[in-house]
């Protein structure tokens, strides 16, 4: 059987005059099957439909006993990257601002030996500081090779990992803190000088604080009551012959070994517990579904350690031997924020084999390069678009074209070094559009799905499926069922595909959210009576006749309007994104009102050029503040709309242009750049009444 797709080509290919439509011929493989035989499931992977997957390497059931095997396969080759900061200089931009650049060495490399190595002082001087096992020590950092080798020695020595986002609110970090109760923190001395100075003397039971970097730190700029270690301290007492020669047991499969706190993009961050046994189990489904992963790969490691999907895909990197070099999305390219101009990103220094990226990173990729299309002259742009077209057909028919990667996309694979082979997208909906252009321009994307409850693991999608706007079939450590949701308008009977809220089961699912128990919050996980853990999403799925999954919804998301409407806003919001006028949108509804509103980030350079065929030249806070503007970017929208096939009442009647970017340090979304609508909410409160106001 082959399965037909029809999809509109890459948004910038449209504006140059490509109207074709392409269909695309897909082998319709079975990938997943329902054990009971009916439309809500159970589904699993076919290749494991008798019973699903619990460990990757026979007998390796802790994440202690994964980096020991990897260890002994791998101990001369290179692990942990990181460059040398040469300096930092002030560089003056076009308009008069100063940014502060860095000017970067190369990477400099801890082998696999080195690694274990630091992993057992460090473990070891922990221990000397009093810190117990089974007792939760708490890391509140930036994604560097710090983080992991402390990651590993809590492993080691069976320490519970408590994790928090270096760009939650002062808030959020104390009440992270006092709830896990840990009597250790490790942090960074930026962190320290920054979030945590306000911090900790709301703190209670806190001890000792551990910080790696090289800034000097003032111990009398923080409560007397604490005891202040740089994390080479806390090493050199490691190695002293009397802490170093103790013995320690090791953990079990069942023991503690994470507390995640969510970002808390619904409310209050809750810390998730993970067993080892969980996290084993979700690694060796997602290492199943990446081909080839080998000690030949490089990993540019650049999202939060504190989110789900970096933690995990660190991890399954390491123990298949992979380099590990670390990098910052302020210097993840030669265009990023931080890089001096004519100086080198780091994926231009690194070359990494292996991305892992959230939408929003992926996005920025496309509307950069999409950028620099629209600046070339007419035959160029022609030639791109030739180009671009054949190979999308032979992407189609999963095949390649080298001869257009070498004419046409190998400066565009420079972007990111020239040598990935494959990039792995998580943490929110992918649009179509980019996944498209992405698997065009650069290399396979796989799409995944999971959640923090799930230790990051539910679906991901295999590479050589170039469909687009699914998540693939379960891992073949996950079953996943469909529940009615007649409220939505969603059950397992619908016509063409069963759809309905989504339950992910398996050993990878946690064992529940910190200190809540009796507090409701834990009723979303629930064992079954076969023995085994289940967590209900709250997300909204169907499942397509091969077993593959495609999220349609979040239950959280839908909105009642005045007239009894239903608008499912992450919908609208993936809709109206693809207009390369808006990096960014929040769509709001109020269910006593009879219409949406929306807030937008515009794009400045395109913003700016709608703003001068209009007639107006204004700063660029002026201009996201002028009238006119708001009216010009509303047409816009409306007019995707309509191309988008929305509702009437699904399209947003009033907005308001934001001139500052939402990033996590705005605190308005989280690290994956997932919306905190109620914080949104509160951000935009006056901008709101206005614009119900005035009816």
């Amino acid at each position: 059987m082959l399965q037909v797709f029809t999809f509109p080509v890459n948004p910038f290919i449209a504006c140059i005059g490509m109207r074709a439509t392409y269909h695309v011929m897909l082998p319709q493989c079975e990938r997943a099957r329902s054990l009971s035989g009916r439309p809500e499931g159970p589904y699993r992977a076919v290749e494991r439909a008798d019973a699903l997957v619990t460990q990757d390497f026979e007998g390796v059931d802790t994440l202690d006993k994964l980096f020991v095997h990897a260890v002994k396969r791998f101990s001369q080759a290179s692990c942990l990257g990181t460059r040398e900061v040469l300096s930092e200089e002030e560089e003056k931009q076009p308009n008069g601002k100063i940014f502060k650049k860095l000017v970067l060495g190369d990477y400099s490399w801890m082998t696999y030996e080195e690694v274990s190595q630091a992993v057992e002082s460090f473990g070891s001087g922990l221990a000397a500081l009093g810190q117990q096992p089974h007792n939760t020590i708490a890391i509140f950092c930036e994604t560097r090779a710090e983080w992991m080798i402390t990651a590993q020695a809590c492993f080691r020595r069976n320490f519970p990992l408590v994790t928090m986002y270096a760009t939650l609110g002062e808030d959020a970090v104390a009440y992270g803190l006092n709830q896990c109760g840990a009597t250790h923190l490790i942090t960074s001395t930026e962190l320290l000088r920054t979030k945590l100075k306000n911090v900790l003397s709301a703190v209670s039971g806190l001890q000792h604080v551990i910080y790696a970097g090289s800034d000097e730190v003032c111990h009398a700029d923080y409560p007397q009551s604490l005891a202040m270690h740089s994390m080479q301290e806390v090493m050199e007492l490691g190695t002293k012959p009397e802490n170093l020669s103790k013995e320690y047991k090791r953990p079990t499969a069942s023991d503690l070994a994470v507390v995640m706190y969510t970002s808390g993009s619904t409310g209050k961050p809750k810390g998730v517990k993970m067993q080892h046994s969980n996290l084993i189990a979700g690694m060796a489904g997602q290492c199943e579904r990446i081909p080839g992963l080998g000690s030949q790969d490089t990993y540019i490691a650049y999202l939060p350690l504190a989110h789900v999907l970096e933690l995990t895909a660190e991890i399954s990197c390491v123990s298949y031997g992979c380099r590990l070099g670390y990098s910052s999305p302020h210097t993840l390219t030669d265009q990023s924020s931080k890089i001096k101009s004519g100086g080198k990103g780091d994926c231009s220094v690194l070359k990494p084999t292996l991305i892992a990226a959230v939408p929003e990173i992926m996005d920025r990729i496309c509307k950069n390069v999409n950028g620099k299309l629209r600046e070339m002259s007419v035959i160029q742009r022609t030639l791109f678009k030739v180009g671009y077209n054949y190979k999308l057909q032979k992407v189609s028919q999963g095949a390649d074209s080298p001869v257009c990667n070498m004419l046409f996309f190998k400066r565009v694979n420079l972007l990111l070094g020239g040598c990935v082979r494959l990039m792995l997208s998580g943490g929110a909906p992918l649009s179509a559009s980019t996944q498209r252009f992405m698997n065009v321009c650069f290399c396979p994307v796989a799409v995944g799905y999971g959640l923090t409850e799930t230790c990051g693991a539910g679906t991901i999608s295999e590479f050589s499926d170039y469909s687009t706007g699914r998540v693939g079939a379960p891992l073949i450590c996950s079953e996943i069922k469909l529940r009615d949701w007649p409220e939505g308008g969603y059950t397992s009977q619908d016509k063409p595909h069963p759809r309905g809220e989504i339950l992910i089961g398996g050993p990878n699912v946690a064992m529940g959210y910190y200190e809540s128990e009796g507090e409701g919050e834990n009723d979303n996980f629930w064992v079954d009576e076969a023995g085994q853990r289940w967590f209900c999403t709250g997300d909204v799925g169907e499942v397509h006749p091969d077993g593959c999954l495609q999220i349609v919804d979040r239950k959280k998301d839908l909105v009642k309007l005045q007239a009894g409407e239903y608008v499912s806003l992450g919908k609208v919001e993936a809709a109206l994104k693809n207009s390369p006028l808006i990096d960014n949108i929040c769509v709001y509804a109020s269910s006593d009102q009879n219409y949406l509103i929306s807030f937008v980030v515009p794009n400045q350079k395109q913003l700016t050029e709608l703003a001068k065929k209009n007639g107006v030249e204004e700063e660029w806070e002026e201009l996201c503040n002028h009238t006119k503007m708001e009216e010009e970017v509303l047409k816009v929208i409306k007019e995707i709309a309509v191309t988008s096939k929305l509702e009437r009442f699904e399209v947003p009647q009033r907005i308001r242009l934001s001139s500052e970017a939402w990033t996590p340090e705005t605190g308005l979304v989280t690290d994956a750049f997932k919306l905190k609508r109620k914080e949104l909410k509160n951000h935009y409160i006056k901008d709101i009444e206005r614009l119900y106001g005035a009816q």
